[in-house]
């Protein structure tokens, strides 16, 4: 029988590494030398790792499809970030909304994917996230969620996040405090 897994799915501007934020809108860093990971984040991935949890980057970028960015700097990013972290995989939307697509959040195509290819259980993970797109996918995926608080300016989710937390370490800290 094939072994089920449990993910924590992590949005990343604004989870892994900061945004920029502009009027109260997060932007997420056009270059990969702009990059700016949260001093936490490392003790925090590897403390989920420590429990057994699959680390799965999941990110709307649509900056590629309006652009402003190309596909080529967001999978630099991705590769420093894999580098530098723990992480399992990264799976990236690179759509706008007029694209209707499957994958932008706050649908869960990127986590149905996961989900699949990593035979991952959606019920027992988790999904972290800074914005309203997040935990409306998370919960669209079936996972608990938990809303890092970054105080933009922007509509609120449409979907209760389970947890509200300021930081990683501290989604870390509830998601570990779920474990039975």
């Amino acid at each position: 029988m094939a072994k089920i897994c449990k993910a924590v799915f992590l949005d990343r501007d604004g989870v892994i590494n900061e945004s920029v934020v502009k009027d109260g809108k997060p932007y997420p860093p056009a270059d990969p030398k702009d990059v700016r990971i949260y001093e936490d984040v490392p003790s925090a991935l590897a403390r989920l790792k420590e429990r057994g949890f699959l680390l799965i980057v999941v990110t709307n970028q649509p900056d590629v499809a309006r652009g402003r960015q190309t596909k080529e700097n967001v999978e630099l990013i991705h590769s420093r970030m894999r580098a530098e972290l723990p992480l399992d995989d990264v799976f990236t939307c690179f759509h706008d909304n007029a694209d209707q697509c499957d994958c932008r959040k706050p649908k869960p195509g990127l986590m149905l994917r996961a989900a699949k290819q990593y035979g991952i259980d959606l019920k027992q993970s988790y999904l972290a996230g800074d914005r309203w797109r997040d935990i409306d996918a998370g919960a669209n995926a079936g996972c608990k969620t938990i809303l890092i608080e970054r105080d933009y300016d922007e509509q609120a989710p449409n979907t209760v996040p389970d947890a509200r937390v300021t930081s990683l370490s501290e989604a870390a800290d509830w998601i570990l405090s779920q474990l039975s």
